[in-house]
């Protein structure tokens, strides 16, 4: 299987690594680079500052848990969604914005290619793990919104990207589909019943 994650940033890049036991190529999408306030809500290390984050992500999965995965330093556009993620076999999209998002939805329904969405709240306290089927995505309050700079969301980010991991480790092993809501205190599994089309702010981590 080849499951190609769109957007490496606090989400995205946490999901990956918790992903690298599985029995599948993993490809990382994302134009750019690692700051030094990333490593307070992100997975990597000093070393990496001043990488592209998916070649970086990639050479931490290399050096630290001898996993090879391949990598794409761009920005995922009209002009080469095709490419960059043909022969996926899952797209997992942890991007930050609206406009990002929605082209990769697109994309997903216009290929049949399953795509699964992980998001959070505007402010921080809330997010969701969400088939494309049932998913749609809202713009950013205002534009460069943070809620994912600092710390102090890293215990709720790191439960929300490993909800997104265990839904893809799923999918990977047994081919189901699950959504889920979390917040501070609990996942809540939710059933296909439940979890109508709706909407969630994204603004960049």
């Amino acid at each position: 299987m080849r499951i190609v994650f769109c957007g490496v940033g606090a989400i995205g890049s946490t999901a990956a690594l918790l992903c690298r036991n599985l029995d599948a190529t993993l490809v990382f999408i994302d134009f750019d680079r690692v700051e030094s306030k990333n490593l307070l809500s992100q997975a990597y290390v000093k070393p990496s500052v001043g990488k592209n984050k998916a070649e970086a992500l990639k050479l931490q999965l290399h050096n630290l848990h001898a996993v090879k995965a391949e990598s794409f330093g761009v920005r995922l556009t009209r002009d080469n969604v095709e490419a960059l993620c043909k022969g996926a076999d899952l797209l997992v999209d942890a991007f930050d914005n609206q406009d990002s998002r929605q082209l990769l939805s697109d994309h997903a329904r216009k290929t049949g290619t399953p795509l699964v969405h992980g998001a959070v709240s505007a402010d921080g306290t809330f997010g969701l793990v969400r088939w494309d089927e049932r998913f749609v995505p809202d713009a950013e309050d205002t534009q460069g919104q943070a809620t994912c700079e600092g710390g102090e969301h890293l215990p709720f980010l790191g439960l929300l990207a490993a909800t997104l991991a265990r839904t893809v480790q799923d999918f990977r092993k047994h081919g189901v589909k699950r959504d889920a809501f979390v917040n501070l205190l609990a996942v809540t599994p939710v059933t296909a019943k439940e979890s109508p089309s709706a909407s969630v702010e994204v603004p960049p981590p």
